[in-house]
């Protein structure tokens, strides 16, 4: 570690930044979480860090974590934002700076080449299309020279088709018997983050990690090497994470996929063969008839999602019970330490685990559902309250917790408000400080927010029709360069189908082509993009080419949600009001991040529309009013385009 530097030596004023960047322009919002970040570590105590686009929050963290001298874990909820940090970060302060400390990055195992199964596609390539087979010759030069076998690094898209063939899972891993395991690039980026100081991380695998450390102890289970302090950035996004790695589930899927290894690894066993096919065999009957029990007792639908309770369970508990028996049986005849089915005995005892707890559906900090999804159906099970398995898990075996976002607050500047995020995180002020910083972008110059008073609130069978109107004469205003952002599907298409037609830029539409590439063709030329709250956050479109962002309606979840009603429910049963505490400031920061994808940098100028009514006439709408950037707020139509013509981007 190179001596004497400090936090203040690095961000403040001719610090070792400015020194080595002369154009680096400490901010003071930067450097003020930066010093409750260090504080927060030194003293062993939690914090909630809010900080708003373009205080250079990364750096804020980052700085502090390193100086620290302890194992410390950067979780993030995009591979996007964990490749930044990694990639751009972290060499700035260590090959730059000279700050001395090491630094690895994880990601789950299928965002990994496969050498293994590399090799078998190598010798007889299969794609589904003649595009995916034209980028062969390409995939496969970088293949065979690649240093870290991480796929974001391949010169082909998230959609080729060759990816499922040549990364695998950790169900089908062969772990230390694979026959390259040695030279395999997960079993490497393992071993360098066991001698890192800063391994950074996604959400998804830090809360794989911690479900697996709690079911495995005795074990010692684990994905992650031991850690002092976690730093979550994007936080906002991790009660979702959170809920889905703490709960369970069972699909008939999983099942048949533990059949097929089974079946597949008996042919490598001298004895014993014909009796392991058998009880695979048996397992899946019972599966089928286990499933099909569900389906009549529930009669779901494509795309139900119906929360259970006992007395529903009860009626297919029985072919539960024997797919139990089955799933045992096969469970008892692979042993955990067998090089062949260790993986088959595991995958078995976890979902007869899953299984067992979702029939006994008798915990009341837990909520269960059946969802349908095409043929597929399942069944789940996740605590209500994250924030105590948290407390369980995890606060008590680290020295510090950080959590970070541009929207972790209700309300703004001295009337932030975390109790929302207090509450979902599981922390109080007695074990967790908070500290706001502001974005340093002047939001009442570079912004103005429109809600046009005259159209009827969302409920009214007349409102879809006037939306569409006022959404097609604000693009003919901005030709384009807009986001159309929808709370749900079915809206999107409606009201693309009505706009689209009458407008001459480029118009794109979510589902249509993947993500990344729709963000690309929307960059090249102006162009409006239909899409769903996907794309709401964790999206950076900067400059000219993002200057309108069009919101239909408050983006309130559904109630009837099985997780949804459920925490609802718990707010009412300890006399709390369900609608004031967890649906308002959940959608008012989701709120927040729509706006936020407007203004990206201190030279961006754009206008956010809202098409919903009630932020102007209910009560509730001042927490989302209060709760968003302070931008210039417009009523008219023509004062809008009277801003545009002043502030847009044919004015500059």
């Amino acid at each position: 570690m190179t001596k004497g530097l400090t936090v203040d030596g690095i961000l403040a004023p001719g610090g070792a930044l400015q020194a080595v960047f002369p154009r680096y322009e400490p901010r003071a919002a930067q450097l003020q979480m930066a010093r409750a970040v260090q504080s927060s570590i030194k003293n062993k105590t939690h914090l909630m860090a809010e900080a708003g686009t373009g205080t250079g929050k990364t750096l804020a963290y980052l700085v502090p974590a390193v100086l620290s001298k302890k194992r410390v874990i950067i979780s993030t909820a995009t591979r996007t934002l964990q490749d930044q940090i990694f990639q751009k970060d972290i060499p700035l302060l260590r090959d730059t700076v000279g700050l001395n400390f090491s630094a690895a990055m994880l990601k789950g195992r299928n965002n990994y080449l496969c050498g293994a199964r590399f090799e078998n596609f190598d010798n007889n390539p299969m794609f589904a299309s003649p595009e995916d087979a034209a980028a062969w010759p390409v995939f496969r030069k970088w293949a065979l020279s690649t240093e870290s076998g991480d796929r974001s690094d391949a010169q082909v898209g998230d959609a080729w088709s060759g990816w499922s063939a040549v990364t695998t899972t950790s169900d089908a891993c062969l772990g230390s018997q694979c026959p390259v395991y040695e030279g395999c690039f997960v079993t490497r980026a393992r071993r360098t983050a066991e001698e890192s100081h800063v391994i950074v991380v996604n959400h998804a695998l830090f809360f794989a990690d911690l479900s697996l450390r709690n079911r495995g102890s005795e074990l010692g289970l684990r994905i992650l090497p031991d850690y002092d302090v976690v730093i979550f950035d994007e936080a906002h996004a991790l009660e979702d994470v959170a809920t889905e790695h703490f709960g369970m589930s069972v699909t008939g899927g999983r099942i048949t996929s533990i059949v097929n290894d089974t079946v597949t690894a008996k042919s490598s066993i001298a004895s014993g063969g014909a009796t392991l096919t058998a009880l695979a065999v048996a397992v899946k009957a019972k599966s089928e008839r286990f499933f099909s029990s569900v389906q009549r007792q529930l009669q779901m639908q494509e795309g139900d999602e119906r929360r259970l309770v006992a007395a529903q369970i009860e009626g297919f508990r029985p072919e539960g019970a024997i797919l139990l028996e089955a799933l045992g049986a096969l469970a008892s005849s692979t042993p955990e330490d067998d090089e062949v089915l260790g993986s088959v005995h595991r995958r078995c005892s976890e979902v007869a685990e899953a299984l067992q707890f979702i029939l006994e559906c008798d915990d009341a900090d837990s909520v269960y559902w059946a969802s349908s999804k095409g043929r597929a159906l399942s069944l789940r099970a996740a605590p209500i309250d994250i924030g105590k398995s948290l407390a369980k898990n995890l606060y008590t075996d680290v020295d510090a917790v950080i959590f970070t976002s541009a929207t972790l607050s209700t309300g703004t500047g001295n009337h932030a408000n975390f109790a929302y995020a207090s509450k979902r995180f599981g922390v109080t002020p007695k074990n967790c400080d908070a500290i706001r910083v502001d974005s340093p972008f002047t939001y009442e110059k570079q912004a103005a927010l429109y809600v046009p008073p005259h159209l009827p609130e969302p409920a009214d069978p007349r409102w879809s029709d006037a939306f569409a109107a006022e959404v097609l004469r604000l693009l003919q205003l901005t030709q384009g360069r807009a986001f159309v952002l929808f709370t749900s599907l079915r809206q999107m298409h409606a009201v693309h189908e009505v706009v689209a037609p009458q407008l001459t830029c480029q118009v794109l539409k979510q589902g249509t082509l993947g993500r990344n590439e729709l963000l690309e063709r929307f960059v090249a030329e102006p162009s409006v993009l239909f899409a769903s709250q996907s794309f709401w956050e964790g999206v950076d479109v900067p400059g000219d080419a993002l200057s309108l962002v069009i919101i239909d309606k408050l983006p309130f979840a559904p109630p009837n949600d099985p997780l949804q009603a459920a925490r609802m429910e718990a707010i009412a049963t300890r006399g709390g009001h369900p609608f004031n505490e967890y649906q308002v400031p959940q959608a008012a920061l989701s709120l927040r991040q729509g706006f936020g994808r407007l203004i990206r940098t201190a030279t961006d100028i754009g206008i956010v529309a809202l098409g919903d009514t009630r932020i102007l006439t209910k009560k509730y709408g001042q927490t989302f009013l209060e709760s968003l950037p302070k931008a210039k707020r417009l009523s008219k139509f023509e004062d809008v385009e009277a801003w545009w013509k002043t502030h847009g981007s044919d004015a500059k």
